[in-house]
């Protein structure tokens, strides 16, 4: 038996944000006797943007935002870790209540905000920490901070983490951040990746080694965007990309009492959507670059057919609220990457 199924009710009978810090708190507490409490997870390598990942099950961005519980995560098997998003400077985010669980659908809601300490904060966290994993930071732009003026955020979270990331990731895919998805217009998104990319060749002199940049994108694209979107991410020799933020999307859940609430979906409803962005991609990238997979992966089939649409590694989030740690192990085992 799951010794998860014994203690999800008990959280589930909380708000969905007190609980969600509380298990952060649990697992910093018990990482320790993770030998005794977590399933063992087999080493599956895979090589992906020049670095090793020793399974191909990552943490997404989102649930430890802050790079509080690194040791904690790290715990559970899981193949790397993105934390964040981070933005420059500290942020409370939306307003409360902004977390909504829809157990029917496996599904959440959330409108969270990038809340977050600030990436000083982070970067101390990460300092403190023992994880000597893969490392994604996850970077976006503060809410007070103008679209016009995002570049800015971006480029402090690409200085400021360039030194103790593995690879960085672009957030401009969250739905919760008024007008950030603008970034993903093709004029926009030029602006953007051509002067990250330019940074980022200018840090790896100044530092001695490279970090992969990549970019995550939304699930609520059109065709046409995920091959204008592609374009760009070759011609600018980006690193990578993620594959799929939270859709805004209610279709699968109409009726429900909570479709109506503001925010981006996760979990079961937005995994169909979720890999077909993956498999246009894969069609438009051609293997010039690598896809990390993630939405609506709720166990090993799911990541299985997000590898098989043409992904090399998946990232797991609202998956391990609903179905706990024993989801990194079920992966990592059964899985076959491509």
């Amino acid at each position: 038996m799951n010794p998860y199924s014994l203690i999800r009710p008990l959280l589930f009978c909380v708000d969905p944000e007190t609980a969600h810090d509380l298990s952060l708190k649990a697992l910093t507490a018990t990482q320790n006797a993770a030998n005794l409490l977590y399933p063992k997870v087999p080493d599956k390598p895979v090589t992906v943007m020049g670095l090793t990942f020793k399974n191909p099950v990552g943490l997404a961005a989102g649930l430890d935002k802050n790079g509080d519980c690194l040791d904690g995560f790290a715990a559970l098997g899981f193949g790397f870790l993105e934390i964040g998003t981070v933005t420059p400077r500290p942020q409370s985010g939306n307003p409360k209540p902004r977390l909504f669980r829809l157990p029917e659908h496996e599904a959440i809601i959330n409108r969270m905000g990038f809340n977050n300490k600030g990436i000083d904060y982070l970067l101390d966290q990460v300092e403190r920490s023992h994880y000597a994993g893969v490392l994604g930071i996850n970077i976006g732009k503060n809410a007070d901070t103008p679209i016009e003026n995002a570049l800015d955020d971006y480029l402090i979270g690409l200085r400021k983490a360039y030194s103790v990331a593995s690879y960085i990731t672009m957030n401009i895919s969250s739905p919760n951040t008024k007008n950030l998805r603008q970034l993903q217009q093709i004029d926009e998104l030029k602006k953007l990746i051509s002067t990250m990319k330019e940074e980022q060749l200018k840090l790896q002199t100044q530092h001695g080694r490279y970090v992969p940049l990549v970019l995550k994108i939304a699930p609520d694209l059109t065709p046409e965007e995920v091959r204008n979107i592609s374009q760009l991410l070759v011609q600018f020799n980006i690193d990578g990309v993620i594959a799929t933020n939270t859709t805004i999307s209610r279709e699968v859940i109409l009726g429900h009492s909570l479709a109506h609430e503001a925010g981006g979906l996760s979990g079961a409803p937005i995994k169909t959507m979720a890999t077909e962005i993956v498999r246009l991609l894969a069609q438009e990238l051609n293997n010039k670059l690598p896809i990390i997979a993630v939405g609506g992966i709720m166990n090993a089939a799911d990541a299985q057919e997000k590898l098989t649409a043409g992904a090399s590694l998946v990232q797991i989030y609202t998956g391990l609220i609903y179905r706990g740690a024993t989801l990194v192990s079920e992966i990592a085992e059964q899985v076959s990457v491509n």
